[in-house]
């Protein structure tokens, strides 16, 4: 305790240096106006109401996700296996109330730092000091709770795919994961936009910037200490079990070892709970980050509203492109792979990234088409969806990139294999220090030249719509 009290006067005195060293700073996230989105009609339809119906879409995304998520609890298991299930799921739930503890903890620090910024340094109102507070608390309940979800579901999927295989037939295998992780994405996303969906159509403008900037905090701080702490959590955890299991010669998957409990709960803790937790931080502080640069970037009111119904549509367009592609894709697979007593599991998966890819283009440029055909010179509606189809294809062709030196039949890993045959730890070493770093290389070429496409594109004319050119 001696020592937490130690860490958090550290921690104050540097925050009451950095408070006095920004006291000439006046701009903020908070002191954002949301202009009225009702003052802009879309396809006859003002832009609240768009919005609005919108919202719908949110709701069919907890519903999927909650659908998923029945259908995998409803799958056969072994009496055996639900057991070890539930007590990895008590280990990890153990681990989670640990670091909400902690998250609290650093909350109410957190919250010292809000109240000496906006209230003593930038003189907010009371009530917008405490609106901070409340919307970092939400943020921070919406990290913890999508965390808890996949850790839950992921550790009822893992055993029941255990279970299918035993059938020996592959495709449950690939499929019950598959839709484990589809229940988190979607319920994920939908949770993200329908709380900023609400914030932008049911605060009063005058606040919403304050809400923004807490929820952002809040997702943001949560998200850390999880991801953080579930990377430490995995080392100890994960890999102390695994050689203490080296060491003592016991069965890797042996349920009565404490340590393999321990493994799985680290694998949970590193794997789960951080990359979700992480993944709506970094969906929503995107968002926030986009609607603070449209309303500081852009100066005429008419132009803001525009980009901002545009920016939550093709959020929204995401969610039904997704579904779709996973709803499409799912019956090619069972099509094709039910029967069969193997499959290349990479094969299925590497179409859906590519059918979402494509439906998702498809669906940028019709719907940017149809809200912004007017937008600047009448071209901006193309090239707007230019550069987000520049990050779709990002998200399509980097696996593509990256399979190249990891897929079980690539002739890296193939060298990798021989070279650990031929010339044991030295020479296996250097064939993963070389392929890692052809990996790297290669990832890198794809994101510049992305990124190359998408600058060239908003050169074609975007500055125009901006207060000053980029810098």
């Amino acid at each position: 305790m001696n020592k937490l009290v130690k860490f958090l006067l550290v921690v104050c005195a540097g925050v009451a240096v950095s408070i006095a060293v920004s006291s000439q700073v006046l701009a903020s996230e908070a002191n954002l106006i949301i202009p009225d989105l009702s003052s802009v009609n879309f396809l006859n339809i003002d832009g609240r109401t768009l919005l609005l119906y919108g919202m719908s879409i949110c709701l069919f995304g907890f519903i999927f996700g909650f659908v998923q998520f029945m259908q995998i609890k409803n799958l056969p298991v072994h009496r055996a296996m639900k057991e070890i299930s539930e007590l990895i799921y008590e280990t990890c739930k153990t681990y989670l109330i640990t670091q909400g503890k902690f998250i609290l903890i650093l909350e109410a620090l957190v919250g010292i730092i809000i109240v000496a910024y906006f209230g003593w340094l930038k003189q907010f109102e009371v009530n917008k000091v405490v609106i901070i507070i409340v919307c970092s608390l939400v943020g921070i309940i919406g990290s913890y709770s999508v965390a808890w979800f996949g850790m839950r579901i992921n550790t009822m999927a893992n055993f029941r795919s255990a279970f299918a295989s035993l059938r020996g037939k592959p495709y449950l295998v690939y499929d019950i994961p598959l839709k484990a992780g589809m229940s988190i994405g979607m319920l994920l996303i939908s949770i993200e936009l329908f709380v900023m969906l609400s914030i932008l159509l049911f605060i009063n403008p005058q606040y919403a910037g304050p809400c923004f900037v807490g929820f952002a905090i809040g997702e943001s701080l949560g998200a850390s200490v999880l991801r953080i702490a579930g990377g430490i959590f995995t080392k100890i955890a994960d890999i102390g079990s695994d050689l203490m299991k080296i060491v003592f010669k016991i069965k890797e998957d042996d349920a009565r070892n404490p340590g393999v409990i321990a493994d799985c709960t680290g694998d949970n803790a590193g794997d789960s709970v951080g990359p979700t937790a992480d993944g709506f931080e970094t969906y929503g502080v995107t968002g926030v980050a986009l609607i603070t640069f449209i309303i500081l970037a852009v100066s005429d009111m008419t132009l803001q509203v525009q980009l901002l119904v545009w920016i939550f549509v093709m959020r929204l367009v995401m969610i039904i492109a997704s579904s779709v592609s996973y709803w499409i894709n799912g019956l090619i697979a069972k099509a094709r792979y039910s029967n069969v007593t193997e499959m290349n599991f990479e094969t299925p998966l590497s179409t859906l990234v590519w059918l979402t890819s494509f439906i998702s283009v498809g669906l940028t440029y019709l719907a940017s088409y149809l809200l912004i055909p007017t937008l600047g010179d009448g071209t901006l509606w193309w090239k707007l969806a230019s550069i987000i189809t520049c990050g779709t294809i990002a998200g399509a062709v980097i696996p593509e990139v990256v399979k190249t030196f990891t897929s079980t039949k690539s002739a890296y890993v193939q060298n990798i294999v021989n070279s650990s045959k031929e010339g044991g730890a030295s020479l296996n070493i250097l064939a993963g220090f070389t392929t890692g770093n052809f990996s790297a290389y290669w990832m890198g070429v794809v994101i510049m030249i992305l990124m190359g496409i998408a600058y060239g594109v908003s050169a074609q004319g975007l500055s125009a719509l901006m207060v000053a050119p980029a810098v």
